[in-house]
């Protein structure tokens, strides 16, 4: 259940993250209204998962990683953003480091 919550908030994260691009500074109501309600909702969600007992680092580590590679993505994909090779050896890195982390996790 805690890692289907940090996943929900990922999702959020990765929505609100999107909308703060849509808000064009935060001067669009109904994306700076999106912005707010998915930056809210996926504390919340990470903050529950960390209460299932998921480890802190490793949580984090996951929220922040994983929405940090989908947001490049996006950007290449929807935003006319550019996606370089140092850019996508940096994604691989982040994912690369999530994963150690989620590896060191389980061992004793």
């Amino acid at each position: 259940m805690a890692w289907l919550l940090l996943a929900l908030a990922i999702a959020s994260e990765i929505l609100a993250t999107s909308a703060l691009k849509l808000s064009n500074g935060l001067t669009h109501p109904g994306w700076t209204i999106t912005v707010a309600a998915g930056y809210i909702t996926s504390f919340t969600l990470l903050a529950q998962a960390l209460k299932l007992q998921l480890d802190m680092g490793t949580a984090y580590a996951v929220w922040s990683g994983a929405g940090t590679a989908a947001i490049a993505l996006i950007g290449a994909a929807f935003m006319g953003e550019t996606l370089t090779p140092l850019k996508i050896s940096g994604i691989l890195l982040i994912i690369a480091g999530v994963i150690v982390l989620n590896l060191a996790a389980r061992t004793p």
